[in-house]
């Protein structure tokens, strides 16, 4: 019996929206038995091998010579660094609370964008939905900021995580102006290999190497290789392709909450009425930059806005 054509599409993008929520609690559990660095780049090894062996099984063409070095690049940026930075905010912050911060990484992605020579300018609704979306995160950090002042882990965690989200949109954009021949997927893998490489040195010349793997470690690390690198890229690479773009972003806003429900009910991480008004508002502001990003300026269409998450 034949499916729908695009029943394959929505499968891949409710796994999507699934898997990458999950990938908040996997990294918490990683990170009581494996190191930050070692984890991030443990993470990307293994899943960029993976994924590269397969493509050479199947006879894939690979990036080679200048795409090969921008395909790299891009991934040190948007691998490396941006989920990086979510690594290292999770030793101070519940996952949950850095989901939430997250989210608004499509303000990064449209102001970059406005930076870079022959970039989108900013449009005053665009502005307006920063606006919104930052007092959103004002609301998470206040409270934090007037007990501990600058010194807090919410507010070291918020920033470190800005930090990420400027590296993964500098990086999605590069790799927007420098498009490769090769299959997304396998765009993909190189990325992942690559950060993956980037990050080895620095965790060995840190002895950051597991003083004792444990059953949970192992399988928090699995299921980020497994479900966050090599299925939940290769589904929102198959959706990219088959939904359209304002479809697929649902998983900006899906993404958060599932993170939410998973470190309520792992390690009852606090997620009251002021975390949920702050989602609110944070989303609405994203909705509006996504929203304004999709109107056309000077008779061309204007990018539109993707968060991470890292993709995270």
């Amino acid at each position: 019996m034949s499916h729908p054509p695009l029943v394959k599409a929505y499968l891949a993008l409710a796994s999507l929206c699934f898997f990458w929520g999950t990938t908040y609690l996997a990294i918490r559990m990683a990170l009581e038995s494996i190191p930050p660095l070692f984890l991030i780049s443990s993470r990307f090894l293994l899943s960029g091998s993976i994924m590269l062996a397969a493509a050479w099984a199947t006879g894939n063409q690979l990036p080679r010579g200048r795409d090969l070095l921008w395909t790299s690049v891009n991934g040190v940026l948007i691998l490396g660094v941006g989920n990086g930075c979510l690594v290292y905010a999770e030793t101070w912050i519940p996952s949950s609370l850095a989901a939430l911060f997250i989210s608004i990484s499509p303000f990064w992605m449209v102001g970059l964008e406005a930076a870079v020579p022959g970039g989108d300018k900013l449009r005053l609704a665009t502005v307006a939905g920063m606006l919104c979306g930052a007092a959103g995160a004002v609301i998470l950090l206040g409270p934090n900021v007037a007990r501990q002042g600058l010194s807090g882990n919410v507010l070291k965690g918020f920033l470190i995580l800005q930090l990420g989200s400027a590296s993964w949109s500098l990086g999605s954009i590069l790799q927007k102006r420098h498009r490769t021949h090769a299959h997304p997927v396998i765009n993909g893998a190189v990325q992942q290999l690559a950060a993956g490489l980037a990050f080895l040195p620095p965790a060995l010349a840190a002895g950051q190497l597991p003083q004792e793997w444990t059953g949970k470690g192992i399988g928090a690390l699995a299921w980020l290789v497994v479900f966050g690198s090599i299925v939940g890229y290769s589904c929102y690479a198959y959706v990219l392709d088959r939904l359209p773009v304002s479809l697929v972003s649902i998983y900006t806003y899906i993404n958060p909450v599932v993170a939410a429900v998973l470190g309520w009910i792992f390690y009852r991480e606090p997620f009251g009425s002021r975390e949920i008004l702050a989602m609110a508002i944070i989303f609405g502001g994203v909705a509006v930059v996504k929203s304004a990003s999709r109107v056309s300026v000077a008779g061309r269409p204007v990018v539109e806005a993707r968060s991470s998450g890292g993709a995270p």
